[in-house]
């Protein structure tokens, strides 16, 4: 179902009220969730880009002078600015000044936690003006809960701000095939230039858009233009009744190259003003800035009960992946919709396409080609080759793991990019669900009707205008909307804080993914889990081995009161009261160091998920 009317004012408030609804629901499950090792670089890292901003705002010629500019922005340099400005302007302006979170941590973190809203915010948008607010109320809800997403989303990272900003450039880009003029290519190569600026997941883009343009250009030259010759054999096959083709004008591929020409232009300027980083000595910097994510160092990650660190890497490892933490009622909907989009979408032009062989061939499958095309309805006019394009979404990204040189290292949240198109197809699948099942009782109440007989009457008719107001009413997709979110909603809830050691009930839960050898954890996030445990049993001014958390997130709890002030954190289990182990296939050494330093091969306390071993804390009872 297509929608040709713009979104109404009230689809504008209903995509704010998914985004604060969101918001506030990551910072309610904030405060239990301990501080990546990611987060802690860029914790640091932030607070060098507040430094420079207070000095821009204090003496604005100083802070501009290049040495000035290189000494705050070289921190952390490898990865691009704009969303370590974010966590910088929000703690400087936010928390410094107005003092508006209970912990300094969800100041830094609060950018990504808005830009994660307005990512559920814009699938709602993009698939309720695509289908209808039926699929995009549901692809909004189903994209919100992936549990591995709703983890991301609370982190000051760039996992989840380069999902909402990626998608955020696809649908600029789809709006400048649907509506042309200048203002959505402008947008588009404004888009472009701030995914640039937020991750190298953006470099993806170009890709998907060349190439559903040149797939357009092709669709249209198969579809809108019919030689004499051809129309001539299809007038002759076609049975008599059978309604005119009217010709679809040629315009999405067309305005294509504007957006493209935007992105290519507009793009690397924004890039360019975003990132002081880059403005002295710009080629070589970006130079060394690609060479550092095209030759990543390859870390360690468990799969299928192998520690994987060099390539080759298995290919099988995304899909599998996928499998194992995407809810199993948004994957069978994603494929329920991405085979009825093909099938609406490529079946004529692929008829066609044959057809125009057949008058050339004299070849039996052919010439059933031209027959079948003759009889085949084209699709709805789509300018934007939206279903296309959300495909192409997914595939360009999914496509990078079919090399065996591609790392693993940081497991879901390298494809998170191609998830609210997974959800805009499930969305989609839900809303064609609900028109089923409004036909079915339609037809269930005519054949009601038509079986009735004398006796009965009243209760036939009661029970008549109880399916009739059924077959209108939101009862139907409120009935199947509770059955289909309630798993995701449950899964991701359940999860929390423990969602990189989830698995869906398709691999058995996390026992079941521990079982098949997944990994159950990594970052060293966990430590926010036993601050409890830590502040109830480590003396005073104790010491604890920290392990995989890194110092600048282990200070953070500090900071924020989490943890007491007098644990300090070691580096050597040799010099610990306490040392945590955050279960990874690799580190299984840590686990060792702490039973010969402490005698023990028994930890004091274990905490997980689902009774599967997440953290361990070994304490050292020689040392009291």
């Amino acid at each position: 179902m297509k929608r040709t009317t713009p979104l109404a004012p009230a689809d504008g408030l209903i995509a704010l009220a998914f985004a604060a609804a969101y918001v506030a629901l990551l910072l309610a499950t904030a405060g239990d969730l301990g501080y990546a090792r990611d987060e802690g670089f860029y914790f640091h890292a932030a607070s060098r880009y507040g430094a420079w901003f207070q000095a821009l705002i204090e003496a604005p010629r100083a802070a501009l002078d290049p040495a000035i500019v290189d000494a705050a922005w070289s921190v952390n340099h490898e990865h691009p600015g704009l969303i370590k400005s974010l966590f910088a302007l929000s703690n400087l302006l936010l928390q410094k000044r107005l003092g508006l979170f209970d912990m300094e941590g969800t100041s830094y973190r609060f950018p990504a936690m808005v830009l994660s809203g307005a990512g559920v915010a814009l699938v709602y948008l993009w698939g309720t003006q695509a289908r209808d607010r039926l699929a995009g109320a549901s692809a909004a809800v189903l994209f919100a809960m992936l549990p591995r997403y709703f983890y991301h989303a609370h982190l000051a990272c760039f996992d989840a701000p380069i999902v909402t900003v990626w998608a955020l450039c696809a649908y600029a880009y789809w709006r400048s095939l649907r509506e042309g003029g200048a203002l959505w290519p402008v947008l588009t190569g404004i888009t472009f230039g701030l995914a640039l600026d937020t991750k190298h997941n953006s470099w993806f883009l170009p890709i998907v858009c060349v190439t559903h343009a040149v797939a357009l250009e092709l669709r249209e030259r198969i579809v809108a233009h019919p030689s004499r010759a051809e129309a001539a054999l299809e007038a002759e096959a076609a049975p008599a009744n059978a309604p005119a083709a009217a010709p679809e004008p040629p315009r999405g591929a067309r305005r294509s190259v504007a957006a493209l020409a935007a992105m290519a232009t507009i793009g690397p300027l924004v890039f360019y003003a975003l990132w002081p980083w880059i403005w002295r000595e710009p080629l070589p910097r970006l130079r060394e800035y690609a060479s550092f994510h095209l030759n990543h160092d390859y870390y360690n990650m468990e799969f299928l009960g192998r520690n994987y660190w060099t390539p080759p890497m298995p290919r099988a490892y995304a899909p599998v992946m996928t499998a194992a933490t995407v809810p199993v009622v948004t994957l069978c909907l994603f494929v329920a919709g991405l085979c009825a989009a093909a099938r609406e979408r490529l079946l004529y032009p692929l008829a066609r396409a044959a057809a125009r062989l057949a008058p050339a061939s004299g070849r039996p499958a052919l010439a059933a080609a031209r027959a079948l095309a003759a009889r085949l309805r084209p699709p709805s006019h789509d300018p934007g080759g939206t279903a296309l394009l959300w495909f192409l979404a997914i595939a360009a990204v999914y496509g990078a793991w079919l090399s065996p040189s591609t790392p693993i290292f940081g497991g879901t949240k390298h494809w998170m990019t191609a998830y609210p198109f997974i959800a805009l197809f499930a969305g989609a699948a839900f809303s064609a669900a609900v028109r089923r099942a409004r036909v079915g009782l339609r037809a269930l109440l005519l054949a009601r009707r038509g079986a009735g007989a004398p006796s009965g009457v009243a209760a036939r008719g009661a029970q008549g205008a109880a399916l009739a107001r059924a077959a209108r009413g939101p009862l139907v997709p409120a009935l199947l909307g509770a059955a289909v979110i309630a798993a995701p909603i449950a899964e991701t809830l359940h999860a929390h804080p423990w969602a990189l050691s989830s698995y869906t009930p398709l691999v058995g839960g996390a026992p079941g993914g521990a079982s098949l050898g997944l990994n159950r954890s990594f970052w060293g996030y966990t430590t926010g889990a036993v601050v409890d445990y830590l502040n109830e049993h480590v003396p005073p001014r104790g010491t604890v081995y920290i392990h995989d958390t890194a110092g600048q997130a282990w200070d953070m709890l500090l900071r924020d009161g989490r943890l007491r002030k007098d644990i300090r954190g070691v580096g050597a289990v040799a010099d610990a009261d306490f040392a945590l182990y955050h279960h990874e296939k690799h580190m299984l050494g840590q686990a060792y160091q702490a039973w010969v330093a402490f005698g023990t091969t028994s930890p004091d306390h274990v905490a997980g998920l689902d009774g599967v071993p997440v953290i361990l804390v070994y304490r050292n009872h020689r040392a009291r």
